[in-house]
């Protein structure tokens, strides 16, 4: 599984440790920026090719970093094919993507420390959508809504 990491500059740190842990684990990673510190960047520009290359199939998951959470979590979910969600705590790590098939986990840098983060991406990774009947039904829902609003 290829997985994308993406952070604005309230998120940078934690994403460069991210990086480590990530390659460490031995996951191939494509790296979306921001590639230096700078204060005045956007996170509407950070996400953006993050949440097309998961549209696109380019990766198959993503992680994204900001201050809260909240602002990637709202742009990302802008891109049609995305399922982006901050998550907080592991339970929703794994049955977002168990059930309701999240592929992008947002995470607030200013928020949570680094070892619940690891223990987050780690269980976001390991999880497995599992495609019984309701849980598709409810995924092709979502999916005509995204279809809709186009």
């Amino acid at each position: 599984m290829k997985i994308g990491i993406a952070a604005d500059h309230a998120g940078f740190e934690q994403k460069q440790e991210l990086l480590k842990q990530l390659r460490q684990a031995g996951y191939a990673i494509e790296d979306y920026g921001a590639y230096q510190y700078d204060a005045h960047d956007d996170y509407p520009d950070i996400i953006l090719p993050l949440a097309r290359a998961i549209a696109s199939n380019e990766v198959q998951r993503g992680i994204a970093v900001c201050g809260s959470g909240v602002g990637v979590s709202i742009a990302a979910n802008k891109i049609a094919g995305v399922r982006a969600a901050l998550i907080t705590e592991t339970y929703s790590a794994h049955q977002g993507v168990e059930h309701d098939s999240m592929n992008l986990l947002c995470l607030g840098g200013r928020v949570i420390g680094p070892m619940l983060q690891w223990e987050l991406v780690q269980t976001f990774l390991a999880a497995r959508y599992n495609g019984e009947e309701r849980f598709q039904r409810r995924l092709d829902k979502v999916i005509a809504l995204e279809q809709k609003s186009q």
